[in-house]
Order: structure tokens, then sequence, then C-alpha cells
């Protein structure tokens, strides 16, 4: 599947009763271990969650890292455009 975590992940989300299809689908869209991890913490919580439960926190998770990630690079863009302005000057 994918790395450690999201592997973690599955076996979890099969040990917690979920179906073997939608457990490789969350396991698969968790793909990095921020989100696997993150993934792990909510299903370990609680007894089995109703599937749209887990696919609503699902997407929220990616959501998070979709926006960490947009962050990071406007950090990075604002951080060359003050050293081009610096040069200038």
């Amino acid at each position: 599947m994918g790395n450690v975590k999201s592997n973690e992940l599955y076996e979890l989300m099969l040990r917690k009763g979920y179906p073997e299809e939608f457990a490789q689908l969350v396991a698969a869209e968790m793909h990095t271990e921020f989100t696997a991890t993150r993934m792990i913490g909510y299903i370990s919580k609680s007894a089995k969650l109703p599937l749209e439960e887990v696919a609503d926190e699902m997407l929220a998770i990616l959501s998070d890292r979709d926006r960490i990630t947009q962050k990071h690079l406007l950090e990075h863009a604002q951080a060359k455009i003050n050293a081009i302005y610096r040069e200038e000057l």
C-alpha cells in the first residue's frame, strides 16, 4: 500500500471491523506519515464510527494538509521575493 503508518492504519481499521475496501481507500488517501498518524489517532479514540464520519474526518485531514502545504509554498515564495527586493536596493 503505502508507508508504514498507512499500513498500520489499514490494519487498525480491519481490526475495528471496517470493510476491507473502505480501509484500503482510506489508507491509500492517508499516504503521508502526518495524515496517517492523525487518522490513526482518530480511529483509535473510539469504537467503530460510521463510515460517513470516518470519510468526513479523512477529508478534513486532507484539507488541513493542503492548507499547510499551501502556507509553506507561499512563505517560500515571499522569502524569494524579499531576497530579490533586498538585492535591488
